[in-house]
């Protein structure tokens, strides 16, 4: 946690700011003179403005701020009415947990309502709130909400003028299809199940598991996200219990050391909640555990209870999970996966926007969306994730991913340079980019793209073929699969009736066309040039890079005829046969004008859709390995 990247002090700026707003709320509190309680409910609403409030845009935060007491207030008022009416309150109970999950369809503010309205239900029964607690609870949490408010959108609102994170989020099905609803019925399901367990454990701290059983299914989205959570809430909760045994239990409640104890709690629950649910929840415990005591019931019995009904919630939770409408870690890791790809297609389809816009916009939707990706991969990737020929192809693609993360930030920074993109080779390496990532989000076994027969099919208005239908050897060319036994494509194929290719002619005899008649627009290597023999362009040398020569026809000088590929298979030139010059081939479409001066920026630009390319190409082997969802749990 403590050697975590935090790039701009996003997460020390993030702490910090709550332990002051949550610290000048419980000082509001005290200094209205409201009791030790009262201000537990105070300071935990304070807590959850800072902690659940996540909408995109500071006017929205606000908006979901000011919501927080018109949901919250009802059901702490429920709460404690129902108090005395236990079968009563267990079903409120298990009926805001489902409402709380099923809101999260409305984006954050949805499920930062629900957390909270959650939240307030426990804490009646935290404090054993009955009606007559009412009006102080109430002032405390609206002190508490107000000075979250007056801090976080006054006093220190650094957000205010920067560039909101996109949003970014996935079709959702209807019905039970819907991954929400489904969640919130295996949160329903395992909260009834938890509520049985906890108080069978014990008929005054049951709502622990209760809150065990919440807390294991916020922010997850699939069975394989549930169980690895539940697994680190249990071992955050055990050693936090372990620390307060050596923390709390010897301050037997005094009040300067044990508020000095969860200041630092609530400091290390915001500085860790970003890159380990583990430390979070370890510092919540040992913050529950200084709570106790200044309320003077802690004991290390107390503590016990707690890791008790912890262990209930949890079983809980794996229970409803596994069998209760299951979410598949493949059903959310494919989606996410996929959008990811989409995000790199259209950041190359972007680049001639002015100034780089597009791209920029899509490199920044990439970075979230690669967020998600981590999340629903983090059951795979987990040490103790048994799957381990899938824990190396998630990590595999994690990987390949970032690379292509890196790539499209290179090209926005690249592209923000006017006519960085406006450049035919880019123009032909940005289609290429597109047909890789078809292929990528084609079944195992079809093409990425339809073989079209005629001009008029294809997409392009001149009908002539492009760089990504040239065939190599083994039938590949920037990911897209030709057919054809040998992969080699003959006149009668080509989809033009005159035998063109680019608008050069096709050699007579069999109708092959060899790698000397192949002009591409951004620049060939000639087949006297190549390392093959076959005198056909590889992988390597389409992504090359800055390193593509501009398109040649190696021409003998006595004779003035094109030298066949088949030379290049026989080894070097002997001393006897005619020396070699190179005459410039013209590309169809370009009447024979000189081509424009390179542009370094276009090259940078360049190289950055060839890294893209070679990574979208790796990425075939783990995406398409047998069997074809290799990154589901079950």
């Amino acid at each position: 946690m403590f050697v975590a990247p935090d790039p701009g002090r996003a997460r020390l700026r993030f702490a910090a700011r709550a332990l002051l707003g949550i610290s000048a709320a419980v000082a509001a509190i005290v200094l209205a003179g409201l009791p030790a309680p009262a201000a537990c409910g105070g300071g935990l609403a304070a807590l959850l403005a800072f902690f659940t409030v996540a909408d995109p845009t500071v006017r929205r935060q606000a908006v979901t701020t000011a919501l927080l007491p018109a949901v919250g207030l009802p059901v702490l008022a429920a709460a404690a009415f129902l108090h005395p009416h236990p079968l009563l309150r267990d079903a409120a109970f298990v009926a805001v947990v489902g409402a709380g999950v099923y809101a999260r369809r409305w984006g954050p503010r949805g499920h930062a309502l629900g957390v909270f309205a959650f939240m307030m239900f426990f804490v009646a029964q935290f404090l054993h709130a009955v009606p007559a607690d009412l009006p102080e609870l109430v002032a405390a949490l609206a002190l508490g909400l107000g000075c979250a408010a007056a801090v976080r959108f006054g006093l220190w609102c650094y957000e205010r003028g920067g560039t909101p994170p996109p949003a970014v989020d996935l079709p959702q099905p209807r019905g039970l299809r819907r991954p929400t609803t489904r969640q919130a019925v295996q949160a329903a399901t395992a909260a009834a199940a938890a509520l049985a367990l906890g108080e069978a454990v014990s008929a005054d701290r049951w709502y622990w598991a209760v809150a065990t059983t919440w807390w294991i299914f916020v922010n997850t989205a699939s069975r394989g996200e549930t169980l690895v959570r539940g697994f680190r809430r249990v071992l955050g909760t055990a050693t936090g219990i372990a620390a307060g045994f050596a923390l709390a239990v010897p301050l037997h409640g005094a009040t300067a050391p044990s508020l000095l104890l969860v200041a630092a709690c609530v400091f290390g629950i915001f500085y860790s909640a970003p890159v380990s649910y583990s430390w979070m929840t370890f510092f919540v415990t040992v913050m529950a555990g200084s709570l106790y005591g200044l309320l003077g019931v802690l004991h290390p019995g107390l503590l016990v209870l707690r890791m008790e009904e912890t262990g209930a919630g949890a079983v809980a939770a794996a229970l409803a999970v596994l069998l209760v409408l299951p979410v598949t870690t493949h059903a959310a890791t494919d989606a996410w996966i996929q959008r990811a790809l989409h995000t790199v297609r259209e950041a190359a389809a972007s680049l001639d926007d002015p100034h780089g816009a597009g791209v920029a916009a899509r490199a920044a939707e990439l970075d979230v969306v690669l967020g998600r990706v981590r999340a629903s991969v983090a059951p795979l990737v987990h040490p103790l994730s048994p799957l381990r020929a899938r824990r190396h192809r998630a990590r595999r693609v994690l990987e390949l991913l970032d690379a292509c993360a890196h790539q499209v930030r290179g090209l926005a920074e690249t592209a923000a340079h006017p006519g960085a993109g406006q450049d035919d080779r880019l123009r032909a390496a940005c289609r290429r980019v597109e047909h890789a990532v078809l292929r990528l989000l084609a079944p195992a076994g079809t093409s990425a793209a339809p073989h079209l027969r005629s001009a008029a099919e294809r997409p392009y208005a001149d009908g002539l073929v492009t760089a990504e239908e040239w065939p190599r050897a083994d039938g590949l060319v920037a990911g897209v699969e030709l057919p054809g036994g040998a992969g080699l494509v003959t006149a009668d194929e080509w989809p033009r009736a005159d035998g063109l290719v680019a608008g050069v002619k096709l050699p007579g005899g069999a109708g092959l066309a060899t790698a000397e008649e192949w002009p591409r627009a951004d620049g060939l290597v000639a087949a006297a040039e190549l390392p093959r023999a076959d005198g056909l362009v590889t992988a390597a040398e389409l992504s090359s890079g800055a390193g593509l020569v501009t398109a040649t026809r190696p021409r003998p000088v006595s004779e003035g005829q094109p030298v066949s590929a088949r030379r290049a298979a026989n080894g070097p030139r002997a001393a006897s046969e005619p020396r070699v010059a190179v005459e410039p081939l013209v590309v169809a479409g370009s009447r024979g004008s000189a081509a424009p001066a390179p542009c370094p920026r276009a090259d940078r630009a360049l190289a950055h859709l060839h890294g893209l390319e070679a990574a979208l190409a790796d990425l075939a082997a783990p995406l398409h390995a047998a069997p074809r969802r290799v990154l589901a749990v079950a």
